[in-house]
């Protein structure tokens, strides 16, 4: 028993160890196998993207395949009625790999089909892709935005133009009149300040104001002096109100265009976008290059949309302010006219009352005298 143990643990041992390489070489076979298929499969995928590779390489097989066949015939010979039987089989075993590649076509027709989509849908961008070429590519809606949104810009600049010239003359004229208004001593000085010795001064309408105020006191005569003043006060009102209302006209374009050339680049870029929509569904195909026409005529209305608003919007403001500062040049006017008024005024009631105080003095001479 003793000695057969020894034995009995060695042949334990054995067969542990032949287990135990077997399991391993069954693995190892097992990855082998796997790595075969997959390296396979990669093949058999690389074959499917490159049909046009794949072909040639089968078409040069066959010939080889067919080769040694047919070098074979000529030891046939010493057998003629063999002979034809022999190569029967041997030309429809050549012909079978040669009408084996035409089931690989599909995968090559898919890919023709791929690339004349890619072709058509490289076809529909624009081969220039300016501001210019983006116009002259887009649907007629987005073209006559565009074009709306244009003449918008051009009038809000002309406009700029137009009214900062004109502002710029009647401040400067409203401050020469202002000087010579402060510079006056009387209603009359006033007037041939402004109308005799500055050219300048006499085209604005603040000089209308001293103008205006001399006329009232001429109509209204020996009146009291409260009804004249608030006469020549309307009057003043009336040719400041004029001459605002004057100067603002215009600027209500620049606040129109502010307000809407947004929304009309905006309506652009809709239109413009549903267009690329519609080419998507029209080409059957997602590629980028179908949308990005689309949206850069799309995006270009946009763009014209807000460089003709954000410059009327802003103008708009500058204006407002100059005009803001023009009235108060008119009411400085209007205020210095009044002061003049009010002090001829006082004068000639200071005047009618030393008359009065002389005629009593004189009447009452007799009296003392008897």
């Amino acid at each position: 028993m003793t000695a057969t143990q020894p034995h009995a643990g060695r042949e334990a041992r054995r067969w542990i160890a032949s287990h135990t390489a077997g399991a391993a070489m069954r693995r190892l076979a097992i990855v082998f196998v796997f790595g075969a298929l997959s390296i396979a499969a990669a093949e058999a995928q690389q074959e499917a993207t490159q049909p046009g590779a794949a072909a040639p390489a089968q078409q040069e097989t066959a010939p080889q395949a067919t080769a040694p066949r047919a070098e074979a015939a000529p030891p046939t010979e010493a057998a003629p009625q063999a002979g034809p039987a022999a190569d029967q089989p041997a030309a429809t075993e050549g012909a079978e790999p040669a009408a084996t590649p035409p089931a690989i076509p599909p995968a090559g027709a898919s890919t023709a089909v791929n690339e004349a989509t890619t072709m058509g849908a490289t076809a529909l961008l624009p081969h220039d892709l300016s501001p210019w070429g983006m116009f002259m590519a887009a649907d007629w809606v987005v073209k006559a935005v565009m074009i709306g949104l244009a003449f918008a810009s051009v009038v809000t600049w002309t406009v700029w133009l137009a009214k900062t010239l004109e502002l710029a003359a009647a401040r400067r004229a409203a401050r020469r009149v202002n000087a010579a208004l402060a510079r006056a001593a009387t209603l009359d000085d006033a007037l041939e300040a402004v109308f005799d010795r500055d050219r300048v001064a006499a085209r604005s309408p603040a000089a209308n104001l001293p103008r205006a105020a001399q006329g009232e006191v001429e109509r209204s005569g020996a009146m009291p002096a409260d009804g004249i003043k608030e006469r020549v006060a309307i009057s003043i009102a009336r040719i400041e109100a004029n001459a605002a209302r004057r100067m603002t006209r215009g600027t209500g374009l620049l606040a129109t265009i502010g307000a809407t050339a947004p929304f009309v680049g905006l309506f652009g870029t809709v239109w413009g976008i549903m267009n690329s929509f519609i080419g998507i569904s029209q080409a059957q195909t997602t590629n980028l290059a179908v949308v990005a026409p689309g949206i850069a005529e799309a995006l270009l209305a946009t763009a014209i949309g807000l460089v003709a608003a954000i410059p009327a919007v802003i103008i708009y403001n500058a204006f407002t302010r100059s005009i803001g500062g023009y009235k108060a040049l008119l009411a400085d006017a209007g205020s210095e006219v009044m002061r003049l008024l009010s002090r001829d005024l006082d004068r000639r009631d200071l005047a009618a009352q030393g008359r009065r105080t002389n005629l009593r003095a004189v009447s009452g001479l007799p009296a003392a005298a008897e």
